[in-house]
């Protein structure tokens, strides 16, 4: 009884817990704090009555900024409708309530399916209306009324889909297809050792633990003074995932490649005991990560960034073990065809992959089904391939791994 009251609690929501409000096809991540204003969508409300609820369930926003688990009710449809739309008059004086009643309802208390209810019964047109436009009128309606809420549990699709939908500049306008092949492309498995480099706030380093499991290692390569991980701590992740994340800045890749890294305690004086207590934990972590990455026998690499994927492709490549993924996305095609020629000509790597994503959304009713029609024009590109190991790098060679064509040796013949 108590591992299923434990399997129970796994999917319910608690306090604390990081989780992802959804209304229509907006999202955002928030933290479950008890008498805490929450502002989503231009509505404010508490979050205290969704602790111990279970995720997926939605909540009607009542007076005062209460949640309440919403009953599934469905909106009494009229059984009569018409053949054809092409009597009905758009002037919009088919609707008997005024704004004045509809807001005298709201302070009644009366909730959203409920308002839209009456409009229904007091709109002189919806039983001309034909079958599918009475369904599209009322859809219209409930996103206007109603005031309910999703409290979801964070996960890589819905975390990449928040972010592409209210910030893509965020996250390099990385689209949720995209980053799902990039972590298959990766290999990112349990108890693989992974080097990622992204400027995607965190969502790709996010994506990556989370196929992991907490199991394996993951090293965050991160320019600037310190690592940015807004998107990964979105995900809640327990303590024991955390032990698995390491920090290493990419100003230090060369001195590592070159052994001239010197991670040794020094005793400096910092002007002060606690600036001098994060120096050392700084030193400490900056050692742990370099410890991991001094073998060169990472299993995976990840590279999304901002920045011009060449130089920290060509750099980071070489702490992988040979026969070993990696994978690196641009918004542009431009860099990674860059990148493609610059490892066909230095070697190193074998089964080098272009590829663009696309994608399109479709309406599944019935009699109504066709592709959306506003879709993603780009989802960016993907460069991937396979290390391997090689004697020495070529250099020089514009025909990379082609082989050099025979000469055939000709002898002179008499005839007797």
């Amino acid at each position: 009884m108590a591992d299923n009251g434990d399997n129970d609690s796994q999917h319910r929501v608690n306090e604390g817990d990081y989780v992802v409000l959804k209304r229509g096809d907006i999202y955002k991540a928030v933290q479950i704090q008890k008498k805490k204003k929450t502002v989503f969508e231009k509505q404010w409300f508490f979050l205290d009555n969704a602790v111990g609820e279970l995720y997926g369930t939605t909540f009607e926003v009542v007076t005062g900024g209460t949640l309440q688990p919403r009953k599934p009710k469905c909106v009494e449809n009229a059984k009569e409708a018409g053949t054809d739309n092409r009597n009905i008059l758009d002037d919009g004086k088919s609707q008997k309530l005024t704004r004045d009643d509809i807001e005298t309802l709201k302070e009644q208390g009366l909730k959203g399916q409920e308002i839209v209810q009456q409009l229904i019964e007091n709109s002189t047109t919806f039983r001309d209306k034909t079958e599918f436009a009475q369904e599209k009128y009322i859809k219209k309606k409930k996103k206007k009324y109603e005031n309910s809420v999703m409290v979801l549990r964070p996960s890589c699709r819905v975390l990449a889909m928040m972010y592409h939908g209210r910030e893509p500049g965020k996250i390099c306008h990385l689209r949720y297809d995209t980053l799902a092949q990039m972590l298959t492309l990766g290999n990112i498995h349990a108890g693989s050792k992974v080097l990622v480099f992204e400027t995607c706030a965190g969502l790709v380093l996010g994506a990556v633990m989370e196929r992991m499991g907490g199991y394996g290692s993951v090293v965050q390569m991160y320019p600037g003074g310190g690592p940015v991980r807004a998107g990964m701590e979105s995900f809640g992740f327990p303590s024991h995932f955390h032990d698995t994340l390491h920090e290493f800045p990419i100003c230090h890749v060369n001195a590592l490649l070159a052994g001239a890294l010197d991670t040794e305690a020094k005793d400096i004086d910092a002007g002060g005991q606690e600036k001098k207590v994060k120096m050392e934990e700084k030193r400490k972590k900056l050692a742990a990560a370099a410890a991991v990455l001094e073998g060169r026998n990472a299993d995976g690499l990840v590279i999304a960034s901002r920045f011009h994927p060449c130089p920290v492709l060509l750099g980071l490549i070489k702490f992988l073990a040979p026969s070993r993924p990696f994978v690196v996305y641009s918004q542009y095609k431009e860099p990674l065809i860059e990148c493609y020629t610059k490892l066909r000509e230095q070697g190193g790597a074998v089964s080098l992959r272009l590829t663009d994503s696309w994608i399109r959304h479709y309406q599944v009713l019935p009699n109504r089904t066709h592709p959306m029609l506003l879709m993603s024009g780009g989802g960016g590109y993907l460069l991937s391939g396979t290390t391997v190991a090689t004697d020495t790098p070529k250099t020089g060679s514009t025909r990379g791994e082609e082989p050099a064509a025979k000469r055939l040796k000709l002898t002179e013949t008499t005839e007797g």
